[in-house]
């Protein structure tokens, strides 16, 4: 088959492309390299640099490989920034999405595989988050992403384009042989920020907001290894192409971990102490996002492996041990 990947050269996109690739398919990775790193994307795979909104060069691509499934990832994806620059969301993330659409619809590629988030929740009173659970985001990233996800449907019943969405929960962790690991400029995610202290780029770590409702005060989320969100992809392409009804699944362990739980627990692991300090609440932060997962479980017979907080945090220090500076040559 030939696979399209968009937004393939970024963080969870380059760990599904390691993947597809050890396949025959042939797989053409989209980046306009916004947050992404070319050289993370694995050989075997055509890297285009180009935005999912240039049309031309959309038309360009679907003519020349003739797609089977497409995987869409490409997205402005931080909370806080959304918050300050909403138009931006809209803008990348959904006017970015239809362009998409519009091509494979005209191209007749009815599969697609699309990466959405646990913020499309909110902030719900629900301490175990089911698919069913009420949607109604905090902050336009999550607003940006429900947008799409009903995009996406709208067009699965005007014109049978067929679709997994993939709610992730918190992606942490690097592939399991040190060759790809997390590298953003600049770095938004909590593991890969704390474990900046042991590693000497920061002095101390921000907690923004204590008086969450939550055991110790701080936000609580639910963690899942990129590796095992990997597989999760894979099986999700398989249930399609078997000719499966359109659905929606959460990806995460059912476990919570607080902000202050995952400091501890990379104290415990890098055997150094990180200085904590407390500030005011951001914009936007839910107090806590816990998903269910039984759903892909079931159905798809999804295993999370490395999904438990030593394994993630293990891997993501042997990256960031052996790349201190990432991707920079």
């Amino acid at each position: 088959m030939n696979i399209l990947v968009v937004g393939g050269a970024g963080y969870i996109g380059f760990h599904i492309v390691k993947q597809l690739a050890s396949t025959e398919h042939q797989i053409v990775v989209l980046d306009n390299l916004q947050t992404g790193h070319e050289m993370a994307v694995t050989e075997s795979a055509i890297f285009i640099n180009g935005d999912v909104r240039d049309k031309p060069l959309l038309k360009s691509l679907f003519s020349d490989y003739s797609f089977d499934v497409v995987f869409h990832f490409a997205a402005n994806s931080s909370v806080e920034e959304s918050m300050k620059d909403p138009l931006l969301y809209f803008n990348n993330n959904v006017s970015g999405l239809i362009t998409l659409l519009e091509v494979m619809n005209e191209f007749a590629v009815k599969t697609i595989i699309f990466s959405s988030t646990a913020a499309v929740y909110g902030d719900t009173t629900e301490k175990i988050i089911t698919e069913d659970s009420p949607s109604v985001p905090k902050n336009p990233y999550g607003e940006s992403k429900y947008m799409m996800e009903k995009i996406i449907q709208w067009c699965h019943t005007a014109y049978g384009i067929n679709y997994v969405v993939l709610r992730y929960f918190n992606v942490a962790g690097a592939d399991l042989t040190g060759i790809i690991g997390e590298d953003h400029r600049p770095e938004t995610h909590l593991i890969p920020i704390v474990l900046e202290v042991p590693m000497g780029k920061r002095e101390s770590i921000t907690i923004f907001g204590n008086d969450y409702d939550t055991l110790d005060g701080t936000t609580v989320r639910d963690y899942v290894h990129v590796v095992d969100l990997a597989d999760a992809h894979i099986l999700a392409m398989t249930y399609l192409l078997a000719g499966n009804d359109s659905t929606i699944f959460n990806v995460g362990s059912s476990l919570g971990f607080s902000t202050l739980e995952i400091i501890q627990k990379i104290e415990e692991h890098t055997k150094m102490k990180i200085p904590v300090t407390y500030g005011q609440r951001r914009d936007g932060d839910p107090h806590s996002l816990i998903a269910s997962s039984e759903k892909i479980k079931n159905i798809l017979g999804w295993t999370p492996h490395h999904t438990d907080l030593d394994s993630i945090i293990e891997s993501a220090w042997s990256w960031h041990t052996t790349h201190l500076n990432g991707y920079e040559k």
